[in-house]
């Protein structure tokens, strides 16, 4: 009856995990709820997988992660990829995957996503190259990274976790690199030949980028002993990543060469993202300068906030330009960039690039219905604006520059919390959260930022070990297990362990990575059990094939893409089932290969 139980609620969170509509977090819950309610398991156990020792460090590990893009770590390095980009499309993909393969083997793959994404989307654009040539082998490479280390993607930590649950030794950190580095390998070859082939030649439809991604225009101004003075105007657009649209010098515009040299008391016309342009703040020799400021105690202090607010129809300022309104003087705020829709934003540069003549400045352009503006000053006038109807501030967009004096103190604090719970000088918990405590308290990153993780993730590895335990202490593991088993008559173990692999990336799909190696581990336990082989090649064939389901775009690193590079469902399928074949059919011969079935 117990196993008949396990079975239906495993067969409801497959259905609910399938159902885009239901959040993952209600469905995780649910299946605790259900396996307490049908006393499969008792509450003291199917609550216990939520103060599981590895569960407690991919909280701190996330939390940490934050840290390490506070400071602006992941973004720097990625900054320096757009010099690839220069080589040309294939070299740059190359390079960008194997970059940020690296970062994905030691933090959190969807981090890593993010952090990359807009450096990949710039260079794409100056590479002349869509972006959906670009964007999908960023996530896979995030994704296969993680098959190296243990603390790749979260997937290892909770398996490790659950191997030890049931009295094995538990995997260790360097463990999967000797199948996983050749998986990175293997995988990057893959895309990079048959990525030109497969993945389409799609920039979408005008209007469809995210916030995130949004080109602002503003002016920049470089003072007299600017350190730039002298130098290739190429420093400032590809070394900052600012797309420059004109130069004004002494009332007349020069164009945007490469090669032009840099003099004192230049106007630069610039367009970028948020987070390109809102760098300039933190470098010396080039500034922005809007025409009305506020002084800089009111910009920089502990209460200053950077926002995006959009001019909704009906607003007194359409029409009309900031200089009109006195916008600082009535606002409090500070406007130092606009986006505008791409129907008039090829307007909006011409008329800036005719300052020139005195037309057009930042703050004498007429606004126009669904303008971007970013702001910045006082929370409080911040909030004011928010409350009336000029302009709606964008819910949960607001602004932190990096804080990239404390990015070699992240790195050692990093560093530091992993290696101590590695060799085991702290528990893993307690390494995780004092390098998370170190990080808030030495000002790498706020508490509020660091506590601004996945919850989801939390969650749903709480209530996939409470599942595996029910299937477990029920006997479905086992029951399932004797019937793969069976397979072992025909094609031996290694058939047995192949079926197990395409079984966990087909159950990822609908549920997750984590979820999906958590369920087919007891089935694949007990299935070695009944062979007589060693349990290590399968607990570890389940480990590194829930990282290499690159079928459908349900991963978050792919959800994280699916939308700037304006894929459609389908896309993914084409370039990811042969990449998924491929690996596949490698990890059925390399893990029997370390991890012999005979046992060490």
């Amino acid at each position: 009856m117990s196993i008949a139980l396990v079975l239906a609620v495993i067969v409801v969170a497959l259905v609910l995990f399938s159902i885009e509509t239901i959040p993952i977090e209600f469905t995780s819950l649910v299946v605790v709820c259900l396996l307490a309610l049908s006393g499969v398991l008792t509450p003291t156990q199917a609550f216990q997988g939520f103060s599981n020792d590895t569960v407690i460090f991919i909280f701190t590990l996330l939390a940490m992660t934050q840290g390490l893009a506070a400071t602006g770590v992941v973004q720097m390095i990625g900054q320096r990829m757009a010099f690839f980009a220069r080589f040309g499309h294939q070299a740059f993909v190359l390079a960008m995957m194997g970059v940020v393969a690296v970062f994905s083997s030691f933090i959190s793959n969807t981090v890593t996503t993010a952090a990359f994404l807009p450096v990949a989307i710039g260079a794409a654009q100056r590479a002349k190259v869509p972006r959906s040539k670009v964007l999908m082998p960023l996530a896979y490479a995030s994704m296969m990274g993680g098959t190296v280390l243990l603390f790749g993607t979260s997937t290892n930590l909770v398996v490790s976790a659950a191997l030890v649950q049931r009295g094995l030794p538990a995997i260790g950190v360097a463990e999967l690199a000797p199948v996983g580095l050749p998986v990175v390998v293997l995988g990057l070859a893959v895309v990079v030949l048959l990525g030109p082939w497969l993945l389409p030649a799609r920039e979408g439809k005008p209007g469809t980028e995210g916030w995130a991604l949004r080109e602002y225009l503003t002016e920049a101004v470089l003072p007299p002993d600017s350190r730039y003075v002298g130098r290739p105007l190429a420093d400032i657009s590809e070394g900052l990543g600012l797309r420059v649209l004109g130069i004004v010098r002494e009332g007349e515009t020069h164009s945007a060469l490469p090669t032009y040299v840099l003099q004192g008391d230049e106007r630069l016309v610039v367009e970028g993202r948020r987070e390109d342009i809102l760098r300039v703040k933190d470098l010396q020799g080039i500034e922005l300068r809007p025409d009305v400021r506020l002084s800089d105690a009111e910009l920089e202090g502990p209460e200053s906030l950077l926002v995006e607010a959009s001019v909704p129809p009906g607003s007194p300022l359409v029409g009309r330009s900031l200089k009109e309104v006195l916008f600082v003087e009535r606002f409090g705020l500070v406007a130092l960039a606009l986006h505008r829709r791409p129907a008039i934003r090829r307007l909006t540069k011409l008329q800036l690039l005719r300052r020139a003549r005195g037309e057009h400045s930042l703050s004498t352009l007429p606004l126009s219905v669904g303008d971007v503006l970013l702001l910045r000053g006082p929370r409080g006038r911040v909030a004011e604006l928010a409350g009336g109807a000029n302009l709606m501030v964008l819910e949960g967009h607001e602004y932190e520059p990096p804080r990239y004096a404390k990015a070699l103190l992240a790195v050692i604090l990093f560093v530091a919390a992993l290696g101590a719970g590695s060799v085991g000088l702290l528990p893993l918990s307690v390494a995780g959260l004092a390098g998370m405590l170190a990080m808030i308290a030495t000002g790498c990153v706020d508490a509020r930022t660091a506590f601004r993780v996945d919850w989801r993730v939390v969650l749903l590895i709480g209530s996939m070990m409470a599942l595996g335990l029910a299937m477990e202490e029920s006997g479905a593991g086992k029951f399932i297990g004797d019937h793969v088993a069976r397979l072992g008559a025909y094609g031996g173990p290694r058939a047995v362990l192949a079926l197990l692999m395409v079984l966990t990336i087909a159950l990822s799909a609908p549920m997750s990575n984590q979820a999906a190696a958590l369920v087919v581990l007891p089935v694949a336990l007990s299935a070695a059990t009944q062979l007589g082989v060693d349990l290590r090649p399968f607990a570890m064939g389940i480990t590194l094939a829930a990282s290499c389901s690159f079928i459908t775009p349900l991963e978050p690193s792919c959800v994280l893409v699916y939308g700037p590079g304006h894929y459609r469902f389908t896309d993914f399928f084409r370039l990811g089932t042969p990449l998924t074949a491929v690996l596949v059919a490698f990890l059925v011969v390399a893990v029997p290969w370390v991890w012999p079935f005979a046992g060490p």
